[in-house]
């Protein structure tokens, strides 16, 4: 039996196999509120018979975006508009949703990647001024972000636990905390983005603090009887930065907190990072903290092929696996890792004639879709 379809329980959340869609960022949103391309893009998704579908980076305050055409859940305008298109994808799909809530600290005020992705200044059209640890820009000549002071250190907890609560009424079955790829939480972790001299600054303990306030204000905040979790990027992949000790300690900590899983990414917070790439080049560190920790693991990062995915769960080196571009580009990647491995996997009926040799090539799981709330 494949071990890539074994159902995985993350924390309460039972999911039917162990594929997990990562959450990718389309810089597609009207003032923070989901459009109708967020229900096409996601609707793919939510067919491919993956076992979680994580939505994109969603900013919890307009000032926390990537760019003005992110996605947000810090008003009643952007939750209404979401729950449009969660309405929709339940009542197509049984999969698993999640949300990854999100803070771009230092890198927010960008051009869409297609515009060319280069940081505006707060006097620009759709430019605004970025908060971060301390007044460090990400490249050389950008502007340096404000520090965050007491007052709004606390308004960014407060903003992740509104997101939460907004998440928990949206019935998210999940919430992925982004710190990560050189964003808000991962500037405090990193000592080459954090030089503050206060409780938040210095040593590991310290730089540490900041991420673990806002884990503990989002898990008291969401349901508990559903599970949060956080990404990392497990180094910076540049000498004398965030590295793969430090992520086993924050781990440990979040794991004392009831954390359900740590997402291991890398990279995204220096422009000097050397990122050696390769097939599963992630994978290690995602094997190193399940070892060392004992929390499960979803390992990310060029895994693209069903044999790669099946012998890293086989081998025990991550619980689970995700997929970003792969899944871009072929939403039905399940589908067909399903038939190369013999397992199966939940596919609409309105679909039961499109593989070869008809549905039974694919085993069929009729699991009953979920009804919309």
């Amino acid at each position: 039996m494949s071990r890539l379809f074994e159902p995985f329980r993350l924390g309460p959340l039972q999911l039917p196999n162990r594929i997990v869609v990562a959450p990718m960022c389309q810089y597609s949103a009207h003032e923070g509120s989901a459009t109708d391309w967020h229900t096409v893009h996601l609707g793919h998704l939510a067919l491919s018979g993956a076992g979680l579908l994580i939505v994109e980076a969603t900013a919890v305050c307009p000032e926390g975006r990537i760019t003005a055409q992110d996605l947000g859940l810090y008003s009643d305008a952007n939750e209404a508009a979401l729950a449009q298109v969660l309405a929709t994808l339940r009542r197509h799909s049984p999969i698993a949703l999640a949300i990854q809530l999100a803070h771009a600290g230092r890198k927010a005020s960008h051009l869409t990647p297609w515009d060319g992705g280069t940081q505006l200044r707060p006097d620009q059209p759709l430019g605004w001024l970025t908060r971060a640890p301390s007044a460090l820009p990400f490249k050389p000549g950008e502007t340096p972000p404000l520090p965050l002071d007491a007052g709004a250190l606390a308004q960014v907890r407060a903003d992740f636990a509104t997101a939460a609560r907004r998440a928990a009424r949206l019935g998210f079955d999940g919430i992925e905390i982004h710190a990560a790829h050189g964003y808000l939480l991962h500037e405090f972790l990193s000592p080459l983005s954090n030089r503050r001299d206060d409780r938040y600054g210095g040593g590991l303990e310290n730089r540490l603090r900041f991420p673990l306030e806002v884990f503990d204000a989002v898990r008291e905040a969401f349901d508990p009887a559903r599970p949060v979790w956080v990404r990392i990027s497990a180094t910076d992949w540049v000498e004398g930065g965030w590295d793969i000790e430090g992520s086993v300690a924050l781990a440990a900590a979040l794991k004392s907190r009831g954390c359900a899983a740590i997402h291991v990414s890398g990279g995204g917070l220096s422009p000097d990072q050397v990122i050696p790439t390769g097939p599963g080049y992630q994978v290690p560190y995602a094997k190193r903290i399940k070892s060392e920790v004992g929390l499960p693991t979803i390992a990310v990062g060029l895994i693209n092929d069903p044999d790669q995915a099946e012998a890293i769960i086989a081998e025990g080196r991550a619980d689970a696996v995700a997929l970003a571009r792969a899944m871009l580009y072929n939403p039905r990647w399940p589908w067909h890792a399903a038939a190369r491995l013999g397992a199966r996997v939940s596919i609409p009926r309105q679909y039961w004639r499109s593989p070869p040799g008809g549905i039974k090539s694919l085993l069929l799981n009729t699991a009953a879709v979920r009804a919309a709330p």
